[in-house]
């Protein structure tokens, strides 16, 4: 059993690692890219005439590189110790996770068919929105630590996207600026942008849900006590 258990943390430290290693460079790779030219993987449209100062803000004010940024955290994290614990740790993971799958499932459904992304942004954009998705759920799944998504959990780790659905529409009707399409108030109505945010939201509610049910069913079982 011993020699089992650390061939597992042995794998879930590379696996994380590696998972680390390629957020990283993609998150590089895509600040370069918006100081060097404006090309932005999560933007539908270019840049425009924006300066490098509100580049730089729209970029970080995606809850694509936001949920990416968690990934890169809790991966490092994992990396280092995959037996780590602790509710500010738990709170992370379980946003890390959350966002990545609402990150992945709205980008396949909703927003692929918006950007077109060409050379180096191409990895950049598989990266943040394909491989980032599958790799950490997967990461999730078959190394835990299991036990972790609970209830107290799931609720305080609900405070970072309703700060950024704040954040969002509180900039946008600020500058007039949306980072996707589905939320954009100014296009669509406030009416509209709000009801789409909710279904968005909902969506991660029952993901939450969910992820406490899988957890709980993937916790190994206790060890019967000896008489």
């Amino acid at each position: 059993m011993g020699v089992r258990m650390s061939g597992r943390m042995r794998a879930s430290r590379a696996w994380h690692g590696a998972l680390f290693a390629i957020v990283l460079a993609a998150l590089v790779t895509q600040v370069v890219l918006v100081v060097q030219g404006g090309t932005d993987v999560n933007a539908a449209e270019g840049a425009g005439d924006a300066d490098l100062q509100e580049r730089l803000i729209r970029l970080f004010s995606y809850f694509t590189i936001q949920s990416n940024m968690l990934v890169l955290a809790a991966s490092g994290l994992l990396a280092a110790n995959p037996k780590r614990d602790g509710r500010a740790w738990r709170v992370l993971r379980l946003d890390a996770l959350l966002g990545i799958v609402i990150t992945g499932i709205v980008f396949a459904l909703i927003l692929a068919p918006l950007v077109h992304p060409v050379g180096v942004a191409w990895w950049v954009n598989a990266a943040f929105h394909y491989i980032s998705p599958v790799a950490f759920l997967l990461g999730w799944l078959v190394f835990g630590p299991r036990g972790q998504a609970d209830g107290r959990t799931a609720w305080l780790a609900f405070l970072w996207p309703v700060a950024w659905i704040a954040y969002t529409f509180w900039r946008g009707r600020e500058t007039g600026w949306f980072p996707y399409p589905f939320l954009d108030a100014a296009e669509l109505g406030w009416t509209r942008a709000v009801l789409n945010t909710a279904g968005v939201l909902l969506a991660a509610l029952l993901l939450a849900a969910l992820a406490q049910l899988v957890d709980r069913l993937l916790k190994p079982a206790s060890a019967p006590a000896r008489r």
